[in-house]
């Protein structure tokens, strides 16, 4: 029985493309080569997930979506255009929060709109709703080393949507959390997107958070990276808790797991 099928090499609206990508490296003198022949693409609005393991090439390719890193060979595109380097119509979260400490929780959610010298007033006032959408509003003025962990990292999810970009690229955001707050950002960050409708990719180590979260999971495979499975998730959005006990759930999990033990990663 088929519990999840292989992503369309066709798909509706394409916000990302990526054809037989090659990405190498120099080192202390030799050649690494940190991804070869990947394709892939992501749907305009989808949750895709990229899953792998540590050294595959997952950030390598996420720098290469955003523009801060061009690919040895093939072609990366965004919007129908080929990247040729950094643009503006796009958030980053990194697993670090990288808040600056000597700014108030709003005035490091406001910094990108002062950099591309926006409306403040417009990006104040939504800055301030996103600091409601995730239950931050009453920390505003606080500093980033009065709040948690998780917290900080909400207002980092806040300050790459405040320009509202139409891709939102995150390296393993949740992955320095602990268990409890990390399922709570699961839910905010699904819940957040269900709203928006973003373009996002999400970059991360855990399997089941892969599964949960996403409308598309890709499979890559130890170095050089290469795309050794894709899988369309498609349990209704926005995703609760409870879809974990869903027994179609821990079938695509195993599956996918699976996967990775007969490519030696397991």
């Amino acid at each position: 029985m088929t519990h999840a099928k292989e992503a369309s090499t066709t798909p509706r609206g394409t916000a990302i493309s990526i054809r037989d990508v090659g990405m190498e490296f120099s080192r202390r003198g030799q050649s690494v080569t940190a991804l070869d022949g990947v394709s892939l693409d992501i749907a305009a609005g989808t949750f895709c997930s990229v899953l792998g393991p540590s050294g595959c090439g997952k950030s390598t390719l996420l720098s290469l979506i955003s523009g801060l890193a061009r690919p040895t060979r093939g072609e990366v595109r965004v919007g129908g255009r080929p990247l040729a380097g950094p643009y503006h119509d796009v958030g980053i979260v990194f697993q670090s929060d990288v808040l600056l400490p000597w700014m108030t929780i709003l005035d490091n959610i406001l910094l990108p709109a002062r950099v591309k010298k926006q409306d403040m007033g417009a990006a104040r006032a939504r800055g301030l709703r996103l600091l409601e959408n995730v239950g931050l509003i009453d920390f505003r003025d606080h500093y980033p080393s009065e709040l948690s962990g998780g917290m900080r990292q909400r207002a980092s999810i806040c300050r790459a949507l405040l320009t509202e970009p139409s891709v939102l690229l995150m390296d393993e955001p949740f992955g320095a959390l602990d268990a409890l707050t990390r399922e709570k950002m699961q839910l905010d960050l699904n819940r957040i997107w269900a709203e928006d409708a973003k373009t996002v990719m999400f970059i991360t180590h855990d399997i089941e958070e892969a599964v949960a979260l996403a409308d598309q999971v890709i499979v890559m495979g130890p170095r050089p990276g290469k795309v050794i499975r894709r899988y369309e998730i498609d349990f209704a959005q926005p995703r609760t808790l409870g879809i974990r006990r869903e027994p179609r759930f821990q079938d695509i999990v195993d599956d996918i797991r699976n996967v990775f033990h007969s490519a030696g990663v397991l």
